[in-house]
């Protein structure tokens, strides 16, 4: 009997702890926005969640905008004034992203930068 309390004990103990990945901390970097760039503190970080600060070190607004490749879901940052930050969080696959600033012409006078995240 006490024998199977203990095997019911750690299979319950083994359920609530859930896989290593839901313990891991999120993947952090910094995106520096500046006129007209996107300076990424990494270029490569590790799929699941990830918690993606975007500075602008920039005299324009600015804001991040984040999207897989081949990908619809697009994540994205408010609006943020000079001198201020902005955070975004998302749950990320392996795979290659796109990063950019949609601000009025900004991507396309070369905010962009590419992300890879892998397993």
């Amino acid at each position: 009997m006490k024998r199977l309390i203990v095997i019911a004990l750690t299979a319950v103990a083994c359920a609530v702890a859930g896989p290593a990945d839901a313990l891991a901390p999120p993947a952090r970097m910094q995106v520096a926005a500046t006129e007209f760039n996107l300076g990424l503190s990494r270029h490569t970080i590790k799929a699941g969640a990830a918690l993606i600060e975007l500075a602008n070190y920039g005299e324009d607004l600015h804001d991040l905008r984040l999207r897989r490749i081949g990908g619809t879901k697009i994540w994205g940052t408010r609006v943020v004034n000079p001198e201020d930050t902005a955070v975004l969080t998302a749950k990320l696959l392996p795979g290659r992203y796109r990063l950019w600033c949609s601000i009025a012409d900004h991507r396309s006078l070369g905010m962009t930068a590419l992300l890879t995240v892998r397993r």
